[in-house]
């Protein structure tokens, strides 16, 4: 009996390398494409980013983003600090890395760290502080929701770009990336809010004057 548990210990093991390797194989190959010219830092970033996700695509996306090559789309401190937390395990109520995140906690602790905004501690109030943006018109830092409990707004996101989007999942999960156009997240898409930079920025600056 313990050779056999031991036996599907290694195999896990096993499995769960090569599942790794292969994403970041993957990735490589993909970087290649993007015109990374086999950089090693870029290999390092790739492993790194591949440990977080089992989607290589995913994975080249936060290359582009943290390196500015998203044409057309400006840096989000939000998202940016949102994927700082790449591994951060899930945690019900959670609202930092040292306690780890849940879904809301990780947009929360997002905004105020980056910015210094305070939003809505769960996803139905985010939905209804933010600005109503169309599906085909979502850009890297908006806001995304699903119902995932039976109600409309009950978890949310960050959109990263390519249909994907950054979040805390759910228990025994971790901060990561995931495809929103997988049947599962497909079916559960409720709408997507932009959170108002402008007014972000200035009650920012504003509250850096009177310190």
């Amino acid at each position: 009996m313990q050779a056999t548990r031991n036996a599907d210990r290694l195999a896990l093991s096993a499995a769960a390398w090569l599942r790794r390797a292969l994403a970041v194989a993957a990735l490589a190959a993909l970087a290649g494409c993007a015109g990374m010219n086999g950089n090693p830092d870029s290999m390092i970033n790739a492993e790194e980013m591949a440990a977080h996700s089992d989607d290589p695509i995913g994975a080249l996306i936060v290359y582009q983003y943290t390196h500015g090559q998203l044409q057309g789309y400006s840096h989000n401190p939000i998202l940016s600090e949102a994927l700082e937390q790449l591994g951060t395990p899930y945690r019900f109520g959670g609202t930092s890395p040292a306690t780890g995140f849940d879904c809301s906690g990780l947009i929360e602790y997002s905004a105020e760290h980056s910015i210094g905004m305070k939003l809505p501690r769960n996803a139905a109030g985010m939905a209804a502080f933010g600005t109503p943006i169309a599906r085909n018109q979502l850009r890297p830092g908006d806001l995304v929701f699903f119902d995932t409990m039976g109600a409309r707004y009950s978890h949310v996101g960050i959109y990263l770009g390519a249909d994907r989007f950054v979040h805390a999942p759910s228990t025994g999960g971790v901060v990561r990336i995931d495809d929103m156009t997988i049947a599962y997240w497909n079916s559960r898409y409720t709408g997507a809010r932009r959170i108002p930079m402008r007014v972000a920025y200035d009650n920012a600056r504003l509250r850096t004057s009177k310190r």
